[in-house]
């Protein structure tokens, strides 16, 4: 039986999160956090809202995904967001020890392998799972700001 629960099915559900983020207003942004094949949390981007710079999607994925477990370790878990984590988020999942990270579309402004940000030395880094549809969305947002 073929296992349906490939990198693709999680990013969609990602993409997911990044297109409520995307209706909302906020820059379009999705995460999930998954253990076992089951999502244990959602996220998109919350700045706007929140009227808080730290409210990005993957700080609120690490929040519900410790909540869900009962502790601050998020080892054997893996991180799907559709953008690549910027400096700031790579220091929360740095500290939060998670298994694995895969995300969509490359930031070369801000995002971690850019800067040079260190992950913790046992999470395995996939990229570039559904990237240009993760990125087509962030270039659509910003067109339509820009109108």
């Amino acid at each position: 039986m073929e296992n349906i629960f490939t990198d693709e099915y999680f990013m969609k559900k990602a993409l997911q999160e990044a297109e409520t983020a995307f209706e909302k207003g906020e820059i379009p942004v999705g995460a999930i956090i998954v253990i076992d094949n089951k999502v244990i949390a959602r996220s998109h981007n919350l700045t706007e809202l929140l009227n808080d710079v730290t409210a990005h999607a993957e700080m609120q994925s690490i929040t519900a995904a410790a909540n869900f477990l009962g502790g601050k370790y998020l080892k054997d878990c893996t991180l799907y967001v559709t953008i690549e984590p910027c400096q700031m988020c790579a220091g929360a999942l740095y500290w939060s020890q998670i298994s694995k990270i895969v995300f969509g579309a490359r930031d070369e402004q801000r995002g971690f392998l850019t800067l040079g940000t260190k992950l913790h030395p046992k999470t395995q880094v996939n990229q570039g799972i559904m990237a240009q549809e993760c990125g087509e969305l962030m270039k659509r947002f910003f067109a339509e700001k820009r109108k």
